[in-house]
């Protein structure tokens, strides 16, 4: 059974940083790109960062409002692909969810509709 699986969440305060983690489970990750959303309270998901090994390339995006502060990486011997937050902000808070798509569907993107799989969601809680 494929699932994903997210970790690393937690209440923080502005300024900090956190590293969430996503996991395949019945899967490698390696060949699918891999999507992180956040959702906050009343709103739908919204793209934050992808990675994706496309064509025999990797290939990252970073929505602009964490551009510069979120960056996205992988480890395949882990099965794991991470999102580093730096310079945490209340606006951050919500529940982030992994998505994952076969990198045959073309280049990683911000969408949701792209992504076939989906994990349950770890919390995050920016405050003071």
């Amino acid at each position: 059974q494929v699932q994903l699986v997210e970790s690393g969440g937690d209440s923080v305060q502005p300024g900090e940083s956190l590293r969430l983690s996503c996991t395949g489970s019945g899967f490698g990750l390696a060949n699918y790109n891999v999507g992180w959303f956040r959702q906050a309270p009343g709103t739908g998901r919204e793209g934050v960062s992808c990675v994706g090994n496309t064509f025999g390339l990797l290939r990252t995006d970073v929505a602009g409002s964490v551009k510069g502060r979120f960056t996205i990486s992988r480890d395949h011997a882990k099965k794991t692909v991470y999102v580093q937050r730096d310079s945490l902000q209340p606006e951050d808070s919500g529940i982030y969810f992994c998505t994952a798509v076969s990198s045959d569907s073309g280049w990683c993107r911000l969408s949701e509709s792209k992504y076939t799989y989906f994990g349950r969601g770890t919390q995050v809680t920016v405050s003071s």
